[in-house]
C-alpha cells in the first residue's frame, strides 16, 4: 500500500474534530488528568456516565510519574490497595500497611482504563472560564489551547457544556479561582473561599481528602490534591492512595448529584 501523506492529515484532522464535536455537551466533564481526576473519569464512564477529562499538558497522570523527588516510585497505604488491584497496578507490601509501585506503570493504567471504560481525555487544553447560567450554576468549561497560552496569544476560547463539572487540577484548584476570582462565587468552604494548602503532613492530608471532596459550589465538585487545597488541608506528598480513593469518591458524588436532577 502506497501511503499519503495528506490521506493521514485528513484522518486525523476528521476524527479529532469528531471526537471534540462530542465532548461539547457531556455529562461530567473534569480539568485535570492526574490520578483522581482519571479514578473519577473511570468510575464514571464505567457506569455510562458521558465522562471527558480536559488536560492542560502533554501528559496525563499530573504528579503522579514524577514520584517522589523523580524516583518512579509511588506509595499506596493498605485502605487503596483494591483500587491498585482493580486498575491492574502491580505493586508489593515494602513495609506492613504501605506499598509500593511503579509510578509510570500507575499512570499508564490509569490512563488506559479510564479510557477503555468509555471516558475521553483531551491533552494540551488549558481551562480558561466556565459557563454560568442564570441560577449560578456551574455549567460547562471554557477551553483554549495550551500553547495559545503559553504563546501569550490573543485567541477566543471554545465551550463545551456539561451537567457537572470536577475540579482535579492538583495544588493550584484552577477551576474554583475562577469561580472565586471571577464570579466572586461563595464556596462550601470554613471561609467562603479558597483556603490554600497547608504544608505536609501525609496522615492528616490523607484523613481529611475524603471529607473535602464534595461539590463546594452549584456544579462544581473538587477532587485530589484540589479538594485539600480548596479546604485549606495539608498537602501528602508522594503518598497517592487518598488521591485515588478521593476520584472514587468524587465519582460517587457526581453520580448522586446526576440522579437527583433526572426528573421523576
Amino acid at each position: 500500500m502506497q501511503l499519503d501523506d495528506v490521506t493521514i492529515s485528513r484522518l486525523i484532522t476528521r476524527s479529532f474534530t469528531e471526537s471534540f464535536q462530542e465532548a461539547m455537551d457531556i455529562d461530567v466533564a473534569i480539568g485535570g488528568a492526574g490520578p483522581s481526576g482519571m479514578a473519577a473519569a473511570y468510575y464514571l464512564a464505567r457506569e455510562g456516565v458521558k465522562t471527558v477529562i480536559f488536560e492542560r499538558a502533554l501528559k496525563t497522570g499530573g504528579g503522579m510519574p514524577g514520584g517522589g523527588m523523580m524516583f518512579n516510585t509511588i506509595v499506596v497505604q493498605e485502605s487503596a490497595k483494591a483500587i491498585l488491584d482493580e486498575f491492574g497496578i502491580r505493586s508489593c507490601e515494602s513495609e506492613t500497611g504501605y506499598f509500593t509501585a511503579d509510578s509510570v506503570e500507575a499512570s499508564a493504567a490509569l490512563c488506559l482504563k479510564a479510557m477503555q471504560a468509555g471516558a475521553k481525555i483531551f491533552n494540551l487544553m488549558s481551562i480558561e472560564d466556565v459557563m454560568i447560567r442564570e441560577d449560578d450554576r456551574v455549567s460547562g468549561l471554557v477551553l483554549n489551547w495550551t500553547a495559545v497560552h503559553m504563546a501569550g496569544l490573543h485567541v477566543d476560547p471554545l465551550s463545551v457544556r456539561a451537567k457537572l463539572v470536577i475540579d482535579a487540577t492538583g495544588h493550584a484548584s484552577e477551576i474554583c479561582h475562577i469561580v472565586v476570582d471571577k464570579l466572586h462565587g461563595r464556596l462550601d468552604t470554613e471561609g467562603g473561599g479558597i483556603m490554600g494548602e497547608k504544608s505536609m503532613w501525609a496522615e492528616v492530608a490523607e484523613q481529611r481528602i475524603m471529607e473535602n471532596t464534595r461539590e463546594v459550589y452549584p456544579g462544581l465538585i473538587v477532587a485530589g490534591m484540589a479538594a485539600n487545597a480548596v479546604c485549606g488541608t495539608h498537602r501528602m506528598g508522594p503518598i497517592f492512595g487518598g488521591m485515588l480513593l478521593s476520584g472514587k469518591r468524587a465519582a460517587e458524588v457526581a453520580l448522586e448529584k446526576l440522579k437527583s436532577r433526572v426528573p421523576s
